[in-house]
């Protein structure tokens, strides 16, 4: 699969160009809290990692290992997580679409790996995935899907959508589709964050 070019390892700003080039790239540094174990994620938290790290094929989702040390709240957000994917309200297709979009806007490569992967498994192709590096206004998807993908850039840029831009996804989407797609991004763009104020690094492969 083709990559952008190189892009700085910054999440955006308001105000910002909101038509980032780039490749995602990992935080700098050592990881703010290392990766637990049994001890530190307990049976819970500890058994979700494994699953997930043979699921990827991984020796540790970091993911998991790190927001598992908050024991109380990594069941709540995983679960809150599965209702935004994969047992969310938009298609499959246009979630992983989506949240494609984010991590590129974010500079998250973790995001990036793990939802190439995931996409690919709901059927997105190579262009498809490459697709979501390039400005939507101008890239090659269907009116539904370049008004889902505008949005999303507008609103991790902003933190807000414009009254057109939203009367553009209302043409697209019904209200439990709008709920769905603001919950969606502000989800991952979230989650972009703590990947990078935690400095969580890239999983090993096995």
């Amino acid at each position: 699969m083709s990559q952008p070019s190189s892009n700085p390892d910054a999440h955006a700003q308001p105000g910002a160009d909101p038509k980032p080039q780039g490749t995602p790239t990992a935080p700098s540094g050592t990881p703010r809290i290392r990766p637990g174990g049994f001890r530190e994620l307990g049976p819970f938290g500890w058994f979700v990692n494994r699953v997930g790290a043979r699921v990827t094929s991984k020796r540790d989702v970091h993911l998991f290992s790190t927001l598992g040390h908050a024991r109380r709240l990594f069941p709540a957000w995983l679960a809150y997580s599965g209702m935004m994917m994969p047992f969310g309200i938009l298609d499959r297709r246009t979630t992983e679409l989506v949240i494609l979009r984010i991590a590129f806007v974010r500079g998250s490569a973790y995001e990036r790996a793990h939802h190439e992967r995931i996409g690919a498994s709901v059927g997105l192709d190579d262009d498809d995935i490459v697709r979501t590096t390039e400005d939507p206004a101008t890239a090659e998807w269907t009116p539904r899907l370049r008004a889902v993908l505008t949005a999303v850039d507008e609103l991790v840029q902003t933190k807000d959508l414009a009254d057109d831009t939203w009367s553009t996804l209302a043409s697209h989407l019904n209200q439990s589709e709008l709920i769905a797609l603001v919950q969606l991004i502000a989800q991952y763009d979230g989650l972009a964050t703590s990947l990078h104020v935690l400095r969580i690094q890239p999983d090993v492969p096995r």
